[in-house]
């Protein structure tokens, strides 16, 4: 296994990521196709990522090689020099809320050393549980939901009802909101979008303590990078909803019953994760135009040293128009 740590911060450089799939999307906000929006943030992305001087593997994508041009699992990328990185993308988390108009669809994007990233193959889904640096070592995904938020309130220094959990809104998740409403807690229910989910517990501002539910396993690595650099933590268990994913965790001697770690997800402190918004949220805003230009507003942010920023940018795309195939 190799094992290379980044020697440059790589921040910037997957900031611009961000940026080119959020302005790529961001055209197709409420226009009703969401094949075509992620069509266009995948373009975007892809260019971008070629760009950058790196010798990355994505681990975490949208598929195989044949349902190109999704940016494919094993899709090697960068100018092949080192660093060595894996690459996790989500180029629009909520292709559903940008399709229709609605709030925090963003785009996503992260990189860590070659090897650290948990490569989730058939498992699409698993049980999840975040929360932010306060209580992040009190949570337990075999606990019970009201075991888990008596403990994270006992460590915020609040009572349960002062709690609020972010939950995706799915029939699944039923029992879920009835032993959360049990114990006292507030809810917040998001359409899609569990990355941002997961970061809104580590980041005062947006009044959340903690995310449970189940989501995707792809959406909870690269989660994952985002709560190694905000000082969080996650906790997943593997959920199958098909047969043939619990034959293959045989086959393979994965044990589903295993909880799964930060350092299972992400073995490496050594990650940088971007987010960019295409719709505005509860975590960004969204992409906004005007008359030869635009304007984003993104997350960057590296876990090996815990630095996160803020970047405003304004893009004057009439000039990237004549020198980028991006279509603005």
């Amino acid at each position: 296994m190799i094992n290379s740590q980044p020697t440059r911060n790589l921040a910037l450089d997957l900031v611009r990521v961000t940026e080119a799939a959020a302005l790529a999307a961001g055209r197709y906000m409420g226009r009703g196709d969401k094949i075509l929006a992620d069509g266009a943030a995948v373009d975007g992305m892809r260019l971008m990522l070629n760009s950058i001087q790196m010798d990355g593997v994505i681990v975490i994508g949208e598929g195989e090689k044949d349902q190109a041009p999704m940016l494919y699992n094993g899709e090697k990328l960068g100018t092949g020099e080192p660093p060595v990185l894996d690459i996790a993308v989500d180029p629009v988390d909520g292709t559903r809320p940008l399709a229709h108009g609605l709030p925090n669809s963003i785009a996503t994007v992260a990189f860590a050393p070659r090897g650290s990233m948990f490569n989730p193959g058939p498992f699409f889904y698993m049980n999840k549980i975040a929360v932010g640096p306060v209580a992040k070592d009190v949570i337990d995904i075999d606990a019970s939901v009201a075991h888990n938020l008596r403990k994270i309130a006992k460590a915020k220094g609040e009572n349960v009802e002062d709690l609020t959990v972010v939950v995706l809104d799915r029939p699944r998740h039923e029992k879920l909101i009835f032993e959360i409403r049990k114990a006292g807690a507030r809810i917040k229910l998001i359409p899609d979008g569990d990355i941002a989910g997961a970061m809104m517990t580590a980041m005062p501002e947006t009044n959340i303590d903690v995310m449970m539910g189940i989501g995707g396993t792809p959406e909870g690595v690269i989660a994952t990078a985002a709560m190694r650099c905000l000082g969080g933590n996650i906790m997943g268990k593997l959920h199958p909803s098909r047969q043939e994913e619990i034959d293959e965790a045989k086959r393979i001697g994965l044990d589903i019953n295993k909880p799964l770690l930060m350092n299972d997800l992400i073995s490496s402190e050594d990650v940088f994760f971007a987010a960019t918004g295409i719709t505005s949220g509860d975590l960004l805003e969204g992409v906004s135009y005007f008359p030869n230009g635009a304007k984003t507003d993104s997350l960057v942010m590296r876990g090996l040293t815990g630095t996160v920023r803020r970047i405003i940018s304004t893009h004057r795309l009439d000039r990237l128009s004549g020198i980028s195939s991006i279509q603005y």
